[in-house]
């Protein structure tokens, strides 16, 4: 690929911004509050931008884009099911109690509602989860930088990949370390911008190029083009999973496990500027985040639509889609399956083409968004396509060190390893563990490696993290009998289900270790996200129960000690002051509308 100078100077005016941005704050950095909680005084809509960006990395610009060719509209399904019922979730109830107890972190309202050792399994678990999530973002930005050849002629070719995981971390450690969670925020709501200003011309293009959505449900097979088209059953469906699954294990445990407690998200609304703003701050982002899949998804969809007749077999004409078998339909990759742009999925240490177990070629659909960007931009534009992505990547990778480093300074360093500190040193260890999960990163972008879809690899992080955490909140917020005792033992308990059932299952097509199985393979999933889906299944119930069992017999606190921490011992936030359309509720109420009228269109 060759740029012309228009294009590297708007990726070179970006990267100058970013950490100009940085050097710009470094000076408000005067307290740990400011760099780790940008000072609790942030406007609300700027938090709301933020997010949804935050969530805007690398898993939803490239994941959702990858799932979007490899499975069809039925990825809309991690936003429209698996996102926004969550979102007004924690919007109404849930803000007011991290708000409102002035915890700095997640894992610091776990020792306020229950203890110590609950606060630290959540503390060091969450850590693991933002460095291998960094990570992915750091790979993601690497291998698109190798495979578009950016650096092609400048550098030796076997050198790409691992010179752009480095300058990645080197920007992002940048800006974060000078400017923390506040540079952090307004990078995010910069990078929402760019996304939207680049990936609405690539969808029209695309769209024109293909004969708009008619003609890609003229193309693709219709399990691709109907969101609930062949739910019933896994096999009559491209994601591999029937609706219970889908329902359960995303729209419930993994969606609610995530926008509830992953720190990652709930960090932009801590910095909100008051409760009343920190509790819009999701309902604001749900209203942009709805709309995401006619951004990231589609281009997916336009990718496998473009030149997909080349992977038809010459028997089954594309005109009818209809006539394709269920189970021709159901397979998650396959030499039956169009790919149209998508290329095989290569090494990127080796340059080796890769093939699955029955010896047919794996495609890298973590490629569709750059294909699509290289075979419709053209000079200019695809600078702009390229800045938005790279700056999802970087985004990505700030939200979870930002993340990480609040965790790691007061769950971790501050509560276990120096209680006494002054401020000021809090605030240079932040930066040190800035530096510390960077390299961290670095260890799991090589790891990212074994996977062909990264979305496959941060719904796995999700279900062995997050699932299992969210029975210990929902007990623990709406259930006051819930002990610390019963919170920490259900909590490793769901964490080593969710291991175990992984290490004992694996999906078609795929050899054991990563992907599962690592135990003995007892079953057999149709796809990585039905394995995932179920993971999360197996740890929320398991926590659940074993969680409430042991509370049963063990000694509750007091409850004068839990107002504020459980929703029947704390006031309702006061809104006497607020007409009905500015209530939380009322938002809420009008996000749920409008997202059924979207599944019903797409049904």
């Amino acid at each position: 690929m060759n740029l012309s100078y228009i294009d590297w100077l708007i990726m070179l005016v970006y990267f100058v911004f970013v950490l100009g941005i940085g050097f710009a704050l470094k000076r408000y950095m005067r307290t740990s509050n400011d760099f780790f909680l940008a000072g609790r005084s942030i406007p609300a809509w700027v938090c709301g931008l933020a997010f949804i960006s935050a969530n805007l990395g690398a898993q939803e610009v490239i994941g959702m884009g990858a799932s979007g060719a490899k499975y069809g509209i039925v990825t809309s399904h991690f936003y429209w099911i698996g996102a926004i019922p969550a979102m007004v979730f924690v919007g109404v109830f849930m803000m007011p109690f991290y708000y409102g107890s002035k915890a700095r972190s997640v894992p610091e309202y776990l020792r306020l509602r229950f203890d110590e050792k609950t606060r630290a399994v959540n503390a060091f678990t969450f850590a693991i989860m933002t460095v291998f999530s960094s990570g992915i973002s750091m790979y993601a930005m690497a291998l698109l930088i190798q495979t578009l050849g950016l650096f092609h002629g400048i550098i030796p070719d076997q050198y790409i990949f691992h010179v752009s995981v480095l300058l990645s971390a080197a920007i992002v450690l940048g800006y974060i370390f000078l400017g923390g969670l506040t540079s952090a925020i307004y990078n995010e709501v910069l990078q929402f911008f760019l996304i939207v200003a680049a990936f609405a011309p690539l969808v029209w293009i695309g769209l024109k190029n293909v004969g708009g959505w008619q003609g890609i449900k003229h193309t693709l097979p219709v399990t691709m083009t109907r969101s609930w088209h062949g739910m019933e059953h896994a096999s009559t469906n491209s994601l591999g999973v029937e609706w219970v699954g889908l329902a359960m294990g995303l729209g419930f445990v993994l969606s609610f496990g995530y926008w509830c407690t992953d720190f990652l998200v709930v960090q932009r609304a801590l910095a909100a500027d008051s409760e009343e703003s920190a509790r819009k701050v999701p309902l604001i982002a749900a209203i942009p985040k709805m709309f995401f899949p006619f951004l990231v998804i589609l281009p997916g969809l336009i990718a496998v639509s473009v030149t997909s007749h080349m992977a038809q077999p010459a028997a089954m004409p594309v005109q009818h889609p209809q006539a394709l078998t269920a189970a021709h339909q159901a397979l998650p990759e396959g030499p039956g399956r169009p790919h149209g742009l998508i290329p095989v999925k290569t090494d990127p240490r080796s340059g080796r083409e890769e093939f699955d177990t029955d010896g047919n070629a794996v495609y890298n659909y973590d490629l569709a968004i750059p294909v699509m960007l290289l075979h419709f931009f053209p000079t200019g534009i695809l600078g702009l396509g390229l800045t938005a992505l790279l700056a999802s990547f970087m985004s990505g990778m700030a939200g979870n060190v930002t993340a990480f480093n609040t965790v790691w300074t007061y769950d971790i360093y501050q509560a276990y390893i120096n209680k006494r500190g002054t401020d000021a040193h809090y605030l240079w260890m932040g930066r040190v563990a800035t530096v510390g999960g960077i390299l961290l990163s670095i260890g799991a972008a090589y790891a990212a490696t074994g996977f062909n879809n990264i979305m496959d690899a941060l719904q796995l992080i999700f279900s062995l993290v997050n699932a299992p955490l969210f029975a210990t909140f929902l007990l623990g917020m709406f259930w006051k009998r819930t002990t610390g005792h019963g919170a920490f033992t259900g909590l490793i308990a769901g964490t080593a289900a969710a291991l175990v059932h992984h290490g004992l299952t694996l999906p078609d097509g795929a050899l054991a270790g990563l992907h599962g199985g690592w135990i003995k393979v007892l079953h057999h999933y149709p796809s990585d996200m039905a394995q995932n889906f179920w993971t999360a299944i197996f740890a929320f119930s398991v926590n659940f129960v074993v969680t409430v069992v042991v509370s049963l017999v063990t000694k509750p606190r007091r409850e004068s000690e839990l107002v504020g921490l459980v929703y029947s011992l704390t006031p309702r936030p006061v809104e006497a002051h607020l007409s009905w359309w500015q209530k939380p509720a009322t938002l809420g109420i009008g996000v749920l509308v409008l997202l059924v009228a979207l599944n019903l269109i797409f049904a």
